[in-house]
């Protein structure tokens, strides 16, 4: 089967499934409405703010506060698409068809990845210009230094989760360890790690840790960061790579 036919095949079966279109919304829907609140709530408090508190606020990342829960819904996106076919067993359907698994695999995930990125950077434009007009005179705009770089970024970074769940997906094959997995990962794990003196260092070298580094337009207080934006986003990217190769390894060798 020549490549194209499996790259339609594969958008075929991704929005033929429902579940793809809600974990999809889900993901824009979540981010935005969280984004929008705590934006709001940023300019109610802005009077009781301190000065070392004023220095480091940060009006851009504010409005992607949303992503934290939004970022989960790409995860279960990511997911499914691998792992739906191994938990309906048309994944033996899918490689008689298909037999060259690395033609198989980059056609999912090239298809998955354009459109999480379609999705990833209208939610982040969006997130930004609603966040924006919730914080009204503590705002910034897309011409000041390094705004429009992150709100770029915070399309990558969706589109970056949703690829790493991919790869993890094809590790594991099924959904439910799949998710058992990424979700305390990343909402419980890599933050502990993080944000605990003793682990710091380690922790932001995760991919969550390192990639988000690419929405700060403000630098942290007292931040000994070794990366920058754009290195956070290129460790993220290596994390992404590693769970990619991890999956094709497992795809090649094993059985459907």
């Amino acid at each position: 089967m020549a490549v194209m036919q499996v790259v339609r095949s594969e958008w075929t079966k991704i929005r033929s499934v429902a579940s793809t279109a809600w974990t999809l919304s889900l993901a824009v829907v979540v981010t935005l409405a969280l984004g929008v609140l705590i934006s709001a709530l940023s300019r109610r408090e802005s009077g009781s703010m301190d000065p070392r508190a004023r220095l480091s606020f940060d009006p851009t990342l504010v409005s992607f506060a949303g992503m934290t829960l939004g970022q989960l819904a790409m995860i279960v996106f990511g997911v499914l698409v691998v792992s739906t076919e191994y938990s309906t067993g048309m994944i033996r359907t899918s490689l008689a068809a298909v037999p060259r698994r690395g033609v198989f695999l980059a056609s999912k995930v090239a298809v998955a990845t354009a459109l999480a990125l379609v999705v990833g950077m209208a939610t982040s434009f969006a997130a930004f210009f609603l966040g924006q007009a919730m914080l009204g005179p503590l705002g910034t705009s897309l011409g000041e230094p390094g705004v429009l770089r992150a709100v770029v970024g915070g399309g990558l970074y969706m589109t970056l989760i949703a690829v790493f769940s991919m790869g993890i997906a094809t590790m594991l094959r099924s959904p439910l360890l799949s998710l058992g997995i990424l979700m305390p990962f990343f909402f419980l794990i890599s933050n502990i790690l993080g944000n605990v003196s003793a682990t710091k260092k380690v922790g932001r070298f995760l991919p969550d840790q390192a990639g988000s580094r690419i929405m700060e337009v403000v630098p942290r207080a007292a931040d000994d960061t070794p990366y920058g934006p754009w290195g956070g986003l290129g460790i993220m990217v290596l994390w992404v790579v590693a769970a990619l190769a991890g999956g094709y390894a497992v795809l090649r060798r094993r059985d459907a």
